[in-house]
Protein backbone atom coordinates (compact mmCIF):
# COMPACT_ATOMS: atom_id res chain seq x y z
CA UNK A 1 0.00 0.00 0.00
CA UNK A 2 0.85 3.92 -0.37
CA UNK A 3 -0.16 7.02 1.30
CA UNK A 4 -0.18 9.36 -1.28
CA UNK A 5 1.73 12.61 -0.17
CA UNK A 6 -1.11 15.22 -1.60
CA UNK A 7 -4.29 13.53 -0.14
CA UNK A 8 -6.58 16.45 -0.66
CA UNK A 9 -8.66 14.16 -2.88
CA UNK A 10 -8.47 11.29 -0.85
CA UNK A 11 -8.88 12.79 3.12
CA UNK A 12 -11.21 10.06 3.93
CA UNK A 13 -9.47 7.18 2.87
CA UNK A 14 -6.04 7.73 3.00
CA UNK A 15 -4.41 4.01 2.06
CA UNK A 16 -5.45 2.64 -1.80
CA UNK A 17 -3.21 -0.54 -2.96
CA UNK A 18 -0.86 -0.09 -5.76
CA UNK A 19 0.64 -3.01 -8.06
CA UNK A 20 3.38 -3.02 -10.71
CA UNK A 21 2.79 -2.35 -14.09
CA UNK A 22 1.69 -5.53 -16.24
CA UNK A 23 1.68 -6.54 -20.16
CA UNK A 24 -0.76 -5.91 -22.61
CA UNK A 25 -2.60 -9.00 -23.53
CA UNK A 26 -3.58 -10.17 -27.04
CA UNK A 27 -4.88 -12.97 -26.86
CA UNK A 28 -8.21 -11.83 -25.48
CA UNK A 29 -10.96 -13.99 -27.49
CA UNK A 30 -12.79 -12.12 -29.84
CA UNK A 31 -16.49 -13.52 -30.75
CA UNK A 32 -18.79 -12.62 -33.04
CA UNK A 33 -22.77 -12.80 -31.89
CA UNK A 34 -23.64 -14.11 -35.33
CA UNK A 35 -20.81 -16.41 -35.99
CA UNK A 36 -22.56 -19.82 -36.54
CA UNK A 37 -19.39 -21.07 -34.67
CA UNK A 38 -20.35 -19.12 -31.47
CA UNK A 39 -21.76 -21.36 -29.27
CA UNK A 40 -18.73 -23.63 -29.56
CA UNK A 41 -15.98 -20.31 -29.24
CA UNK A 42 -17.85 -18.63 -26.10
CA UNK A 43 -17.65 -22.23 -24.09
CA UNK A 44 -13.48 -22.69 -25.09
CA UNK A 45 -13.60 -18.84 -23.98
CA UNK A 46 -15.54 -19.44 -20.77
CA UNK A 47 -13.30 -22.84 -20.43
CA UNK A 48 -10.00 -21.48 -20.80
CA UNK A 49 -10.22 -17.46 -19.78
CA UNK A 50 -13.57 -17.29 -18.22
CA UNK A 51 -13.40 -13.94 -20.44
CA UNK A 52 -14.00 -12.93 -24.13
CA UNK A 53 -14.74 -9.97 -26.27
CA UNK A 54 -18.23 -9.52 -27.82
CA UNK A 55 -18.41 -7.99 -31.31
CA UNK A 56 -21.36 -7.76 -33.79
CA UNK A 57 -23.60 -7.50 -30.69
CA UNK A 58 -26.46 -6.11 -31.70
CA UNK A 59 -26.62 -3.21 -29.05
CA UNK A 60 -26.92 0.32 -31.08
CA UNK A 61 -24.12 2.34 -30.69
CA UNK A 62 -26.32 5.14 -29.99
CA UNK A 63 -27.44 4.05 -27.10
CA UNK A 64 -24.16 3.70 -25.52
CA UNK A 65 -22.59 6.87 -26.65
CA UNK A 66 -25.83 8.61 -24.99
CA UNK A 67 -25.68 6.65 -21.57
CA UNK A 68 -21.86 7.61 -21.52
CA UNK A 69 -22.76 10.94 -22.34
CA UNK A 70 -25.43 11.45 -19.01
CA UNK A 71 -23.30 9.35 -16.95
CA UNK A 72 -20.65 11.67 -17.45
CA UNK A 73 -22.65 14.77 -17.07
CA UNK A 74 -23.19 13.22 -13.65
CA UNK A 75 -20.02 12.73 -12.57
CA UNK A 76 -19.11 16.06 -13.35
CA UNK A 77 -21.52 17.70 -11.34
CA UNK A 78 -20.41 19.12 -7.73
CA UNK A 79 -19.57 16.68 -4.87
CA UNK A 80 -21.92 18.10 -2.70
CA UNK A 81 -25.01 17.42 -5.77
CA UNK A 82 -23.58 13.74 -6.29
CA UNK A 83 -23.38 13.17 -2.11
CA UNK A 84 -27.26 13.61 -2.62
CA UNK A 85 -27.69 10.11 -4.22
CA UNK A 86 -25.40 8.84 -1.40
CA UNK A 87 -25.06 6.71 0.59
CA UNK A 88 -25.90 3.33 -0.89
CA UNK A 89 -29.36 1.85 0.18
CA UNK A 90 -28.06 -0.18 -1.57
CA UNK A 91 -28.45 1.58 -4.66
CA UNK A 92 -27.25 5.20 -5.77
CA UNK A 93 -24.02 6.68 -5.26
CA UNK A 94 -20.78 5.44 -3.85
CA UNK A 95 -16.90 7.53 -3.51
CA UNK A 96 -13.70 5.56 -2.90
CA UNK A 97 -15.49 3.19 -0.95
CA UNK A 98 -16.20 -0.22 -1.95
CA UNK A 99 -18.81 -2.40 0.18
CA UNK A 100 -18.93 -2.27 3.90
CA UNK A 101 -15.63 -4.31 4.94
CA UNK A 102 -12.97 -1.81 4.31
CA UNK A 103 -11.97 -1.68 0.86
CA UNK A 104 -11.08 1.15 -1.57
CA UNK A 105 -10.15 2.16 -5.21
CA UNK A 106 -9.82 5.47 -6.86
CA UNK A 107 -13.52 5.55 -8.25
CA UNK A 108 -16.91 6.77 -8.03
CA UNK A 109 -20.06 5.13 -8.94
CA UNK A 110 -23.47 4.79 -9.64
CA UNK A 111 -25.15 1.46 -8.52
CA UNK A 112 -28.87 0.67 -10.08
CA UNK A 113 -31.87 -1.61 -10.02
CA UNK A 114 -32.12 -2.89 -13.47
CA UNK A 115 -35.81 -4.11 -11.90
CA UNK A 116 -38.39 -1.47 -12.73
CA UNK A 117 -41.20 -2.63 -10.36
CA UNK A 118 -38.47 -1.84 -8.08
CA UNK A 119 -37.49 1.76 -7.19
CA UNK A 120 -34.95 3.55 -5.05
CA UNK A 121 -35.37 6.89 -3.62
CA UNK A 122 -31.50 7.29 -4.15
CA UNK A 123 -32.44 6.50 -8.16
CA UNK A 124 -35.23 8.82 -7.92
CA UNK A 125 -32.20 11.84 -6.76
CA UNK A 126 -29.91 10.60 -9.43
CA UNK A 127 -32.30 11.16 -12.23
CA UNK A 128 -34.04 14.37 -10.52
CA UNK A 129 -31.62 16.39 -12.95
CA UNK A 130 -32.93 15.68 -16.35
CA UNK A 131 -34.75 12.51 -15.53
CA UNK A 132 -36.48 11.77 -19.08
CA UNK A 133 -33.04 12.14 -20.62
CA UNK A 134 -31.00 10.26 -18.04
CA UNK A 135 -33.63 7.66 -16.87
CA UNK A 136 -34.56 6.46 -20.49
CA UNK A 137 -30.99 6.59 -21.59
CA UNK A 138 -30.30 4.01 -19.14
CA UNK A 139 -33.28 1.74 -19.76
CA UNK A 140 -32.86 1.73 -23.21
CA UNK A 141 -28.87 0.90 -22.78
CA UNK A 142 -30.29 -1.96 -20.15
CA UNK A 143 -32.74 -3.54 -22.50
CA UNK A 144 -30.73 -4.07 -25.40
CA UNK A 145 -27.82 -5.56 -22.94
CA UNK A 146 -30.04 -7.88 -21.43
CA UNK A 147 -31.06 -9.45 -24.60
CA UNK A 148 -27.77 -9.71 -25.90
CA UNK A 149 -26.95 -11.46 -22.40
CA UNK A 150 -30.07 -13.93 -22.51
CA UNK A 151 -28.70 -14.79 -25.95
CA UNK A 152 -24.97 -15.34 -24.83
CA UNK A 153 -26.28 -17.28 -21.90
CA UNK A 154 -28.24 -19.51 -24.54
CA UNK A 155 -25.26 -20.05 -27.06
CA UNK A 156 -23.57 -21.31 -23.33
CA UNK A 157 -26.40 -23.47 -22.84
CA UNK A 158 -26.03 -24.80 -26.75
CA UNK A 159 -22.37 -25.30 -26.42
CA UNK A 160 -22.49 -27.25 -23.32
CA UNK A 161 -25.48 -29.21 -24.69
CA UNK A 162 -27.83 -28.42 -21.64
CA UNK A 163 -31.70 -28.68 -22.36
CA UNK A 164 -33.72 -26.68 -22.41
CA UNK A 165 -31.33 -24.15 -23.92
CA UNK A 166 -33.65 -21.59 -21.82
CA UNK A 167 -32.01 -23.06 -18.66
CA UNK A 168 -29.65 -20.15 -17.67
CA UNK A 169 -31.28 -17.40 -19.58
CA UNK A 170 -34.60 -17.91 -17.65
CA UNK A 171 -32.90 -16.77 -14.37
CA UNK A 172 -32.39 -13.46 -15.67
CA UNK A 173 -35.67 -12.70 -17.70
CA UNK A 174 -37.38 -13.75 -14.62
CA UNK A 175 -39.20 -11.00 -13.16
CA UNK A 176 -37.61 -11.38 -9.74
CA UNK A 177 -34.16 -11.98 -11.20
CA UNK A 178 -31.51 -10.25 -8.66
CA UNK A 179 -29.96 -8.34 -11.50
CA UNK A 180 -28.45 -4.82 -10.92
CA UNK A 181 -26.27 -2.25 -12.94
CA UNK A 182 -23.10 -0.32 -12.34
CA UNK A 183 -21.59 2.85 -13.82
CA UNK A 184 -18.08 3.34 -12.71
CA UNK A 185 -16.00 6.06 -13.34
CA UNK A 186 -12.41 6.54 -12.30
CA UNK A 187 -11.07 10.18 -12.34
CA UNK A 188 -7.85 11.23 -14.08
CA UNK A 189 -4.92 10.31 -10.82
CA UNK A 190 -2.25 12.99 -11.32
CA UNK A 191 -0.54 11.61 -8.02
CA UNK A 192 0.39 8.65 -9.99
CA UNK A 193 3.40 10.20 -11.09
CA UNK A 194 4.88 10.31 -7.56
CA UNK A 195 4.26 6.23 -7.52
CA UNK A 196 7.66 5.29 -8.68
CA UNK A 197 6.41 3.49 -11.67
CA UNK A 198 3.48 1.60 -9.73
CA UNK A 199 -0.38 1.65 -10.63
CA UNK A 200 -3.27 2.97 -8.44
CA UNK A 201 -5.86 0.31 -8.14
CA UNK A 202 -9.19 1.64 -9.03
CA UNK A 203 -10.99 -1.09 -8.04
CA UNK A 204 -9.22 -4.27 -6.17
CA UNK A 205 -8.99 -7.62 -7.47
CA UNK A 206 -12.11 -9.54 -7.29
CA UNK A 207 -14.81 -11.86 -9.11
CA UNK A 208 -18.03 -10.94 -10.12
CA UNK A 209 -20.47 -13.47 -7.77
CA UNK A 210 -23.30 -13.32 -10.25
CA UNK A 211 -24.64 -15.46 -13.31
CA UNK A 212 -22.77 -13.20 -16.08
CA UNK A 213 -21.40 -9.75 -16.03
CA UNK A 214 -21.60 -7.73 -19.89
CA UNK A 215 -18.79 -4.64 -19.29
CA UNK A 216 -18.73 -1.86 -21.56
CA UNK A 217 -16.08 0.91 -20.93
CA UNK A 218 -14.77 3.86 -22.80
CA UNK A 219 -11.45 4.09 -24.23
CA UNK A 220 -9.26 4.28 -21.43
CA UNK A 221 -7.19 1.27 -20.69
CA UNK A 222 -7.52 -0.29 -17.16
CA UNK A 223 -9.33 -3.38 -16.72
CA UNK A 224 -6.87 -5.82 -15.84
CA UNK A 225 -7.60 -9.60 -15.81
CA UNK A 226 -5.84 -12.71 -14.18
CA UNK A 227 -5.00 -15.61 -16.41
CA UNK A 228 -4.95 -19.45 -15.04
CA UNK A 229 -1.08 -19.49 -14.49
CA UNK A 230 -1.95 -16.25 -11.53
CA UNK A 231 -0.53 -13.73 -14.30
CA UNK A 232 -2.11 -10.42 -14.37
CA UNK A 233 -2.31 -8.64 -17.92
CA UNK A 234 -3.66 -5.49 -19.25
CA UNK A 235 -7.13 -5.80 -21.76
CA UNK A 236 -6.79 -3.44 -24.57
CA UNK A 237 -9.76 -1.19 -24.64
CA UNK A 238 -12.95 -0.98 -27.26
CA UNK A 239 -15.31 1.38 -26.86
CA UNK A 240 -17.35 -0.47 -29.44
CA UNK A 241 -17.29 -3.69 -28.03
CA UNK A 242 -18.36 -5.68 -25.15
CA UNK A 243 -16.52 -7.90 -22.61
CA UNK A 244 -18.39 -10.75 -21.03
CA UNK A 245 -17.44 -12.43 -17.57
CA UNK A 246 -18.38 -15.87 -16.27
CA UNK A 247 -19.48 -15.19 -12.74
CA UNK A 248 -19.21 -17.48 -9.44
CA UNK A 249 -22.79 -18.86 -10.14
CA UNK A 250 -22.22 -19.86 -13.32
CA UNK A 251 -18.67 -21.96 -12.09
CA UNK A 252 -21.12 -23.39 -9.68
CA UNK A 253 -23.89 -24.09 -11.76
CA UNK A 254 -21.53 -25.92 -14.60
CA UNK A 255 -19.75 -27.91 -12.15
CA UNK A 256 -16.14 -25.81 -12.24
CA UNK A 257 -16.21 -26.35 -16.02
CA UNK A 258 -16.44 -22.54 -16.69
CA UNK A 259 -14.38 -20.52 -14.31
CA UNK A 260 -15.27 -17.21 -12.96
CA UNK A 261 -12.10 -14.48 -14.01
CA UNK A 262 -10.20 -12.37 -11.81
CA UNK A 263 -10.04 -8.94 -12.71
CA UNK A 264 -9.21 -5.38 -11.51
CA UNK A 265 -8.86 -1.61 -12.40
CA UNK A 266 -6.04 0.17 -12.53
CA UNK A 267 -6.42 4.17 -12.35
CA UNK A 268 -5.10 6.40 -15.57
CA UNK A 269 -2.91 9.30 -14.51
CA UNK A 270 -4.26 11.73 -17.46
CA UNK A 271 -7.50 10.17 -18.68
CA UNK A 272 -10.59 9.25 -17.00
CA UNK A 273 -12.27 5.66 -17.86
CA UNK A 274 -15.49 5.51 -17.63
CA UNK A 275 -17.70 1.63 -17.45
CA UNK A 276 -20.75 0.25 -17.58
CA UNK A 277 -21.57 -3.17 -16.19
CA UNK A 278 -24.77 -5.23 -16.53
CA UNK A 279 -24.83 -7.81 -13.88
CA UNK A 280 -27.06 -9.92 -14.47
CA UNK A 281 -28.03 -12.82 -11.19
CA UNK A 282 -31.02 -15.23 -10.70
CA UNK A 283 -34.12 -14.55 -8.17
CA UNK A 284 -33.22 -14.29 -4.67
CA UNK A 285 -34.59 -17.51 -3.56
CA UNK A 286 -33.31 -19.79 -6.64
CA UNK A 287 -31.38 -23.00 -5.95
CA UNK A 288 -28.02 -22.93 -6.97
CA UNK A 289 -26.21 -26.06 -7.46
CA UNK A 290 -24.35 -28.00 -10.54
CA UNK A 291 -26.77 -28.91 -13.65
CA UNK A 292 -26.99 -32.95 -13.59
CA UNK A 293 -26.28 -33.28 -16.32
CA UNK A 294 -23.43 -31.45 -16.95
CA UNK A 295 -21.92 -33.66 -14.07
CA UNK A 296 -20.71 -37.14 -15.82
CA UNK A 297 -21.58 -40.71 -13.97
CA UNK A 298 -18.92 -40.78 -11.26
CA UNK A 299 -18.10 -37.40 -11.61
CA UNK A 300 -17.15 -35.70 -8.34
CA UNK A 301 -19.51 -32.69 -7.24
CA UNK A 302 -17.98 -29.77 -6.27
CA UNK A 303 -20.48 -27.61 -4.82
CA UNK A 304 -23.09 -27.40 -2.55
CA UNK A 305 -26.50 -26.67 -2.68
CA UNK A 306 -27.26 -23.08 -1.95
CA UNK A 307 -29.70 -20.24 -2.51
CA UNK A 308 -28.43 -17.08 -4.18
CA UNK A 309 -29.48 -15.11 -1.20
CA UNK A 310 -27.20 -17.33 0.55
CA UNK A 311 -24.51 -16.94 -1.55
CA UNK A 312 -24.75 -12.71 -2.28
CA UNK A 313 -25.20 -12.68 1.86
CA UNK A 314 -21.97 -14.50 2.04
CA UNK A 315 -19.97 -12.73 -0.51
CA UNK A 316 -20.71 -9.44 0.77
CA UNK A 317 -19.48 -10.05 4.30
CA UNK A 318 -16.38 -11.02 2.65
CA UNK A 319 -13.09 -8.49 1.39
CA UNK A 320 -13.08 -8.38 -2.67
CA UNK A 321 -9.93 -10.61 -2.71
CA UNK A 322 -11.19 -13.38 -0.95
CA UNK A 323 -12.04 -16.76 -2.36
CA UNK A 324 -15.87 -16.55 -1.91
CA UNK A 325 -16.67 -19.79 -3.07
CA UNK A 326 -14.23 -21.78 -0.77
CA UNK A 327 -17.54 -21.58 1.80
CA UNK A 328 -19.70 -23.53 -0.62
CA UNK A 329 -17.01 -26.28 -1.78
CA UNK A 330 -17.55 -29.87 -1.56
CA UNK A 331 -14.74 -31.19 1.02
CA UNK A 332 -13.39 -34.61 -0.21
CA UNK A 333 -12.96 -35.34 3.60
CA UNK A 334 -16.44 -35.08 4.68
CA UNK A 335 -18.65 -35.16 1.77
CA UNK A 336 -20.38 -32.09 2.90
Amino acid sequence: MVVLSQPAALDHCSLIKTCKPTSVFTGIPVIDLRDPEAKTLIVKACEEFGFFKLVNHGVPMEFITRLEAEALRFFNLPQSEKDKAGPLDPFGYGSKRIGPNGDVGWIEYLLLNTNPQVTSLKTLIIFWENPEIFRSAVNNYILAVKRMAFEVLDLVADGLKIEPRNVLSRLLRDEKSDSCFRLNHYPPCPELQALSGRNLIGFGEHTDPQIISVLRSNNTSGLQICLRDGTWVSVPPDQTSFFINVGDALQVMTNGRLRSVRHRVLADSLKSRVSMIYFGGPPLSEKIRPLPSLVAKGEEILYKEFTWWEYKTSAYKSRLSDYRLGLFEKTATTGQ
